[in-house]
């Protein structure tokens, strides 16, 4: 994969929702890594940029967010993960992001979310996913090998922090989360855990997580950490909203939703996040795509699947 033609051409046929051959995946994976090493764990990213949240495998619906959005490398993006996973198509999805980045390293950002993780996408599909298209577990491996080295976070313009969950009480300063070592899997517990797992909630200080991993933390939490690190605003997603964003905190923190009719029965809206050079924020709202658009799913998924 020396040339950028044949990029192009995984790209087009990703876009086609084809699958690439087990080699390519390799190799493509292995130019991911010499890029996503060079990231930090907290990206800096120069705005325009359009933020994105939860994708989970839609497709279909990803290809409606470009379509709203506009096209990579036209315009920059930035995935705040959880890109696999529930959704019929974790495998088309994650490879052609994952094309786009490698073929435009500084027009798209993807940090990693809490759904990045072997042991999560052993429960919720992504595994049995590779197992079905591939007929073995090596895709499923070159791809969660590169989930380690997506960074954890990123800094717009100096003054939006972009995370998948949330914040740890063992974060005060974004040097600290620069410190971590995250070419790992994703933790039980501490903070590189908390950064992917925790929610806002409206709560004083710090709760237990119903999820079993990470915190829920208030406005009280959220005022103190953007003060400390003279950030605006936390933008984050992880949640389901229905109307596909929701601010919180008097607009310190913003939750950004990017998975129409979630889990294919939902019925919510999507949302990405459009900041122009002036950090000027406005929001794009979309459906999933028509039935018509979507190629039909492999098969059913098993009636427990979305527990």
């Amino acid at each position: 994969m020396g040339s950028s033609g044949d990029l192009d051409r995984m790209i087009e046929q990703l876009q086609r929702c084809e699958i690439l051959k087990e080699r390519e995946v390799k190799t493509l994976c292995e130019k991911a890594v010499e890029i996503l090493v060079e990231e930090s764990n907290v990206q800096k990213v120069e705005a325009p940029v359009t933020i994105c949240g939860d994708i989970h495998g839609q497709f279909y619906d990803l290809k409606e967010l470009f379509k709203v959005g506009g096209d990579c490398p036209t315009i920059n993006y930035l995935f705040m993960g959880d890109f696999v996973d529930r959704g019929f198509y974790s495998v088309e999805t994650f490879l052609l992001l994952l094309a786009l980045k490698v073929r435009y390293p500084d027009r798209i950002y993807l940090i990693r979310g809490n759904h990045e993780s072997r042991q999560i996408t052993q429960v919720y599909g992504f595994y049995d996913e590779c197992l079905r298209k591939y007929g073995s577990a090596n895709v499923w491996r070159y791809c969660t090998d590169i989930f380690d080295y997506l960074s954890l976070s990123a800094l717009i313009d100096n003054r939006i922090f972009c995370v998948h969950g949330g914040l740890s009480p063992s974060i005060n300063t974004l040097d600290q989360i620069r410190t971590i070592d995250r070419k790992q899997e994703v933790p039980h517990d501490g903070a590189m855990c908390d950064l992917l797992w925790s929610d806002p909630d409206d709560i004083d200080g710090w709760g237990l997580s119903p999820r079993g991993a990470g915190y829920l933390f208030g406005g009280d939490v959220c005022t103190q950490f953007n003060q400390n690190n003279k950030v605006e605003l936390i933008a984050r997603a992880h949640q389901l909203v229905m109307e596909g964003y929701k601010w919180m905190f008097n607009d310190q923190l913003v939750t950004v939703w990017s998975a129409p009719n979630y889990c294919y029965r939902c019925g919510n809206v999507a949302a990405i996040l459009e900041l122009d050079e002036h950090l000027t924020k406005s929001f794009k709202v979309f459906e999933a795509a028509p039935p018509e658009a979507r190629g039909v799913p492999a098969k059913k998924p098993a009636p427990d699947y979305f527990l």
